[in-house]
């Protein structure tokens, strides 16, 4: 009899994290036989934009997905109520499919799944995904000196620890999380598991790729044939560095006057515009577009260096950009900062790109130089990304940890 996994998500699947972090995941355990249901937090408007195209892949791939409302405001207080309403769902899914591992993707999901543990005596997964409450302190979120936002963050941390040591596994993006936390030395520790942002390669592979669509994007996207294409994509938020990265782009253009730099992202056109005023970076040399998860690789292909600056902070290290990967997969060699995660690793491994040690003009003019003067291999870079970022590989490491904790 296949085991019945409750996966919650405090993270809603109309949002892309969900479409491309945890949809492809639990499709791939489904298809391994295990009964999924998905209890997740959906904000309103993007609910009513993409609930349709998410019922179709839950169908698709029989797993039962249950949405309820994300509430935003006010601050804390809305966070409470949303954990009062999936403690309340969760159980009574519960009482009727008596579930045997209760997943919790990052910190909110896991005051649930810990509560559920104790209550009903079932398995519990702490899929860390980062040190969330120190993200919140290094993002700007929440500021120690209020004694509020303290007293939170003083909490989260106890609770963190307790989800360590009472969880029944627990997953790692990254191997120096894995051995941050280790410092903490926790009693009763259970197994962590590393297990960093993947990516579907079938999806992003560039032998699949339509030469006339190709074409017809690159047309339509206002990109010359005779230029030289530094890409971002993704969101940019709290975390990536876009004052930095316009920066870096002056100096490339010194060296290299005949590039653009094309952004792929939902964040507003007029903000990176006027960034790179403040920058000096002429408004022609920046394209901009937005992009669905499945046009995602055919805007990539047309990059021939993907850049990426992330803030680093103590809490980076537990971090793992969706964006390496599905550069990677694409062939595209990456320029990105040291210190996050376990990127910088990833990059010497694989050789698939240049790392950025320091923020200044003779840091950028160095990187640019390497990555101008070496001759990438994009088949070694994409192998790379299979060997480090497969989803295939992914789906049987969580069937590795369900499995064990059974």
């Amino acid at each position: 009899m296949s085991s019945s996994i409750l996966y919650i998500s405090y993270d809603g699947m109309t949002d892309p994290l969900g479409q491309s972090q945890v949809l492809p995941y639990l499709a791939g355990l489904a298809a391994k036989g295990y009964r999924i249901l998905l209890l997740s937090c959906e904000k309103a408007r993007r609910f009513a934009a993409h609930k349709s195209q998410i019922e179709t892949i839950c169908s698709r791939h029989g797993i039962t997905w249950h949405p309820i409302p994300y509430t935003a405001t006010p601050p804390v207080l809305s966070t409470l109520k949303d954990v009062s309403e999936l403690k309340k769902y969760a159980a009574s899914l519960h009482r009727k499919h008596k579930f045997d591992i209760i997943h919790c993707r990052s910190y909110i999901s896991a005051m649930v799944g810990l509560w559920m543990k104790r209550k009903f005596d079932t398995r519990f997964i702490f899929d860390m995904r980062g040190f969330w409450a120190d993200e919140r302190v290094d993002g700007g979120l929440w500021n120690r000196s209020n004694p509020l936002y303290n007293t939170i963050y003083r909490y989260f941390k106890k609770k963190e620890k307790e989800f360590l040591r009472h969880s029944d596994a627990v997953i790692s993006l990254t191997h120096a999380g894995k051995k941050e936390i280790h410092k903490w030395n926790i009693p009763d520790l259970p197994e962590i598991t590393v297990i960093p942002c993947c990516v579907d390669t079938d999806l992003f592979d560039p032998a699949v790729i339509e030469g006339e669509r190709q074409i017809a994007l690159k047309k339509a996207v206002g990109i010359p044939d005779d230029v030289m294409v530094l890409g971002y994509v993704g969101s940019l938020g709290t975390w990536y560095l876009l004052p930095e990265m316009l920066s870096f782009f002056k100096v490339w253009l010194e060296i290299h006057p005949q590039s653009i730099f094309f952004f792929v992202t939902t964040e507003p056109p007029e903000m990176i515009i006027a960034d790179a005023g403040k920058q000096g970076v002429p408004a022609d040399r920046i394209h901009i577009v937005s992009a669905g998860r499945t046009e995602m690789p055919y805007y990539i292909s047309l990059m021939d260096y993907g850049l990426f600056f992330l803030k680093q902070a103590f809490s980076k290290k537990a971090s793992s950009p969706v964006k390496q990967g599905e550069l990677m997969a694409m062939g595209v060699p990456v320029i990105c900062n040291a210190g996050v995660g376990d990127s910088d690793r990833i990059v010497q491994q694989y050789r698939a790109g240049v790392l950025v040690d320091q923020y200044h003009q003779d840091a950028y003019r160095k990187a640019i130089t390497e990555a101008l003067q070496t001759t990438f291999d994009a088949s070694a870079i994409r192998a790379g990304s299979i060997d480090y970022f497969d989803l295939g590989k992914g789906i049987s490491a969580y069937d590795s940890v369900y499995k064990q904790v059974q």
